[in-house]
């Protein structure tokens, strides 16, 4: 160990340590992680008060995460960070196009099991009734048969269910298998576009950023099956101007659904007022089946 003389100095130190580690994927981490750490903090020459500022920024954001809300989660997302971690990992490592997208922070585990074309409304939820139909394919365009697909989104007024008192447990939120045709369906009501929350630390960066907090409208799957990298996809159903400048920076071509209103009697529902048609088509890739950490519970 080197006895600092000067600034200069501080970076090699660490950088010796941290060549020490046994990991070897760990140690190129923590070596470029100091590197662009030490770089950023010379670069914009913080001072001791923002510092102190920045951990305490840190330690109210994991004070503001509990088992409904992950702060980090959606801070990651408002810096573009998980948008971009998720197209370095797909599409051929970012070279095409790739249905993958991100988790975001309300995904639930063992949502409930649900008939393929059931509906996954478990409350009373006004709002236009939306049909949904997605097809699952691999690599090569084969439709998969015993797919678990999870399907969950936000309520017409813009709350997942563990936000709101009023909805029912796991309400829109549904489990369903594909058949060898490799589609599920679901019934549900139109989903809108909604802000994140801003009475917390994103909300704080993005009023200082003269930025509004609003997601285009969308629906949330999960796929997996033994043999295929599990698939984690948000399907945007929104037209707004919010496509184009989602808070989250997670709209690419390629998870735009297709959307259709449609007047008169629904064709096993009937007289349902005008109800809505999203049809997407799904491509898993070659991989691990293995599930993320749950952001809440």
């Amino acid at each position: 160990m080197t006895i600092i003389r000067n600034q200069q100095e501080i970076t090699p130190a660490v950088q010796k340590v941290m060549a020490q580690t046994t990991d070897p994927r760990l140690r190129a981490i923590m070596t470029s992680l100091i590197s662009h750490l030490h770089g950023f903090v010379r670069d914009v020459q913080l001072t001791e008060t923002e510092f102190q500022q920045a951990t305490k920024i840190l330690n109210t954001m994991g004070q503001q995460s509990n088992d409904k809300h992950n702060e980090f989660v959606l801070m990651a997302g408002s810096l573009g960070v998980s948008s971009l971690v998720c197209l370095l990992n797909n599409g051929d490592k970012g070279t095409t196009e790739t249905t993958q997208s991100l988790l975001g922070p309300f995904w639930r585990m063992n949502q409930p099991l649900t008939e393929n074309g059931g509906s996954i409304l478990r409350s009373d939820t006004p709002g236009p009734r939306l049909y949904g139909t997605f097809t699952f394919l691999d690599q090569d365009g084969r439709p998969i048969d015993a797919l678990e697909v999870d399907i969950w989104h936000a309520s017409p007024v813009g709350l997942y269910e563990n936000q709101d008192d009023t909805q029912a447990e796991y309400n829109l939120r549904g489990k369903f298998m594909t058949g060898p045709d490799g589609i599920v369906r679901f019934k549900s009501v139109k989903p809108i576009g909604y802000p994140i929350p801003t009475s917390t630390t994103v909300g704080t960066l993005l009023a200082a950023q003269n930025r509004h907090p609003y997601r285009p409208a969308h629906v949330h799957v999960l796929a997996h099956k033994a043999g295929f990298k599990t698939l984690i996809n948000q399907t945007y159903v929104d037209e707004t101007d919010y496509l184009a400048s989602d808070v989250q920076f997670g709209v690419t071509e390629a998870l735009i659904g297709k959307l259709e209103k449609h007047t008169g009697p629904h064709p096993e529902d009937g007289e349902v007022g005008d109800w809505y048609t999203l049809e997407h088509r799904l491509t898993l890739e070659p991989g691990e089946s293995r599930l993320p950490i749950p952001p809440i519970k």
